[in-house]
């Protein structure tokens, strides 16, 4: 595959992502993955961690949530799994979770469903988990 050069770098990729209820979203956010929130409306939020961030915009409707709920996937990836998941895995019986796994592609990895039916995949370097 052949490279174009285009004069500019891309600096941050930031997911934007549908909410039905923003104070739900909010929260799960900060109380399970332990996000910061850096901006808050009803109709447009941001939540921050280590410089990372992700976006909320109100949904318009119902309607637009039928087809984003189990159709949204984000995949975040971070150092020192194993504490994030002892946390995590608190939330058991609120959300669904698919408990610590080590995938074929060199990831250790688990899985939560945010409040609005997107599939959070959390991972890190195999490598790095069984050295820690």
């Amino acid at each position: 595959m052949q490279t174009t050069m285009i004069g500019y770098t891309a600096r941050k990729i930031s997911p934007m992502l549908a909410a039905a209820d923003m104070e739900q979203t909010l929260a799960f956010y900060h109380d399970v993955l332990g996000f910061e929130v850096a901006r808050k409306s009803p109709e447009y939020s941001i939540v921050e961690r280590d410089g990372q961030t992700i976006h909320f915009m109100k949904a318009a409707s119902e309607e637009v949530m039928r087809c984003v709920r189990g159709h949204t996937e984000i995949y975040i990836e971070v150092s020192n799994i194993a504490s994030l998941w002892e946390h995590v895995k608190t939330f058991k019986h609120r959300y669904k979770i698919r408990d610590l796994f080590d995938r074929d592609y060199g990831m250790t990895e688990f899985h939560i469903e945010d409040p609005n039916g997107c599939l959070v995949f959390v991972g890190e370097p195999t490598a790095q988990v069984h050295r820690d």
